[in-house]
């Protein structure tokens, strides 16, 4: 009984191990193109779901306070897309005299490139209490902001040009962030009371999709064909990875917690999550430096950096 008991509490941690096993045993269920179609469920449907839940969920004065938090959203965006990337580069370069596999470390300065996801962080964020609409927020202009700089931190730091379809990807974003929190609003404001009496289980909903998002993803990394690499580079890879999200969990937990920080709590929690996780929604087409590469190889450093790069 108290195993079940366990099992329940912690539902969220044994779904993530089930989704990856199952996307391990049978990934083309999960890939793009596959009977789940994550191209349409995942990057419309399951985004446009979470940010509906937190628009319905959330009060507006919650909001728009937020909105006005500039001392929050300057820390956040700078640290994500300033000194995280800098601080990768002169990792690397040190990395660089070692065995790893060279695309391997490339892969890892591309995700620190990418701006914060516009799921997880709001999701993990709302999940421990901390501040839901700082979150959203950061995640939806850290992703706007990651289309402009996010190609140029590419050529900074890898040599590698790119190119971002602005329009569909702005479009998309805008569809599937802006237009599902504005419409959670406006129903809230007819179903309020209600609301405030059921309470629905919003947290389970957001925390439900982000399993979803999580297996899709793993498929596509696990149905790769171009993952080529000795375990000696992948273990160490995963290994430096955890250490520097850990790393980075306490920089910014130290920063924001300082006497004079002017953060609370609840905004720590929402710099600590949207500060130090990435996403790799952005879909450049890199020309690769590569032996041979070409633009179609997409980021291939991204891609050799197999599952590991989701741990950022």
């Amino acid at each position: 009984m108290r195993l079940l008991e366990r099992v329940r509490k912690e539902w969220f941690m044994v779904g993530i191990v089930v989704a990856i096993g199952a996307a391990k045993l049978e990934p083309s269920v999960g890939v793009n193109g596959g009977p789940l179609k994550p191209e349409i469920t995942v990057s419309y449907i399951a985004v446009a779901t979470i940010f509906f839940n937190s628009g319905l969920s959330l009060k507006t004065e919650e909001l728009t306070s937020a909105l006005v938090h500039l001392k929050l959203h300057l820390f956040i965006q700078v640290f994500t897309l300033a000194f995280f990337p800098t601080t990768i580069w002169l990792f690397l370069q040190l990395l660089s005299v070692t065995s790893i596999n060279e695309w391997l470390l490339k892969g890892l300065q591309t995700v620190g490139c990418m701006p914060p996801p516009v799921s997880s962080a709001v999701i993990l964020t709302k999940a421990v209490g901390g501040n839901e609409a700082a979150a959203i927020f950061n995640s939806a202009f850290g992703s706007f902001l990651g289309i402009v700089v996010t190609p140029v931190l590419l050529l900074l730091f890898l040599g590698s040009s790119s190119s971002v379809p602005f329009t569909s990807i702005f479009s998309q974003l805008f569809m599937t962030v802006v237009v599902p929190l504005v419409i959670g609003q406006i129903v809230r404001r007819y179903i309020k009371d209600w609301l405030e009496r059921k309470k629905p289980p919003f947290g389970v909903v957001s925390s439900s999709v982000l399993l979803m998002i999580i297996y899709t993803t793993f498929c596509d990394t696990f149905s790769n064909p171009n993952i080529d690499l000795d375990k000696f580079s992948l273990i160490l890879i995963l290994f430096i990875i955890v250490s520097i999200q850990l790393s980075f969990m306490l920089l910014t937990f130290v920063f924001s917690t300082r006497n004079n920080s002017g953060f609370t709590p609840a905004d720590t929690v929402a710099i600590i999550f949207c500060s130090t996780h990435k996403s790799l929604t952005l879909g450049l087409r890199c020309d690769s430096s590569a032996p041979g590469g070409t633009p179609d190889d997409c980021g291939s450093c991204a891609g050799k950096a197999a599952g590991a790069q989701h741990l950022l």
